[in-house]
């Protein structure tokens, strides 16, 4: 029991990272953009965070192993399925630091509850998805093969759907994900324009002025003006 509940500890850290971000991202964008960029351009800061991930990665499957172990009947990883997963989610909500509404409760759909509330305790949406993308991956690293991976069921997404459409709606936040805008096109220096209204091209890069007279072809008659 400790150590399920030391891994949602961990599990839920994650998710309020993400909810965070999510939340403030309008207030402190200019402080993420710059602590993003730093980060991005710093080899030994996406080193530390694949290690971290990594070494998350390797406690959830331990996790999940030990899940299994303890399941009555004992349940072995070859025999497990899209079914069992659900049920290990569902398991894992009793450990849940997440508030969410029920319809009844006049703090539904509000992001910033004022006041205390009698509604239960769930694992976050965010924190439910990432923990299935790392028990995805762990799988396949561990031999599995990817057409039986069952954290990969159809099951398992249409839940983890429901679970981020409810708490979306109970929560009052939105999970969908903003579209970075295109930057406009450039606009062509004007010299560039310039040179081309005053002349013609010819082949590949040349530009002559249009006052230039053209050689005559060889064996043309040539008129001389007296």
């Amino acid at each position: 029991m400790d150590s399920i509940q030391e891994f949602m500890d961990t599990c839920h850290s994650a998710g309020n990272t993400f909810t965070t971000t999510t939340t403030t991202n309008n207030n402190n964008n200019n402080t993420v953009a710059g602590t993003s960029g730093s980060s991005s351009s710093s080899p030994a800061g996406s080193t530390t965070s694949s290690s971290r991930y990594e070494n998350q990665k390797r406690r959830d499957w331990n996790t999940f192993g030990q899940y299994l172990k303890n399941h009555r009947p004992p349940l072995s990883l070859s025999r497990c399925s899209g079914a069992h997963v659900l049920e290990f989610l569902r398991y894992l909500d009793q450990f849940g630091k997440t508030k969410v509404h029920t319809p009844i409760c006049p703090f539904y759909g509000h992001p910033n509850p004022p006041a205390p509330c009698p509604c239960p305790l769930r694992q976050a949406w965010g924190s439910l998805d990432a923990l299935i993308g790392r028990l995805r991956a762990a799988f396949e690293e561990n031999g599995g093969k990817p057409e039986a991976n069952p954290f990969g069921a159809r099951a398992v997404r249409l839940y983890l759907r429901e679970v981020r459409d409810l708490q979306s709606k109970a929560r009052g936040i939105s999970y969908e994900k903003k579209k970075r805008k295109r930057p406009p096109p450039q606009q062509q220096p004007q010299q560039q324009q310039s040179n081309i209204g005053v002349g013609v091209g010819v082949g590949v890069g040349v530009v002559l002025p249009l006052h230039h007279h053209m050689p005559p072809p060889p064996g043309a008659r040539t008129t001389h003006h007296q």
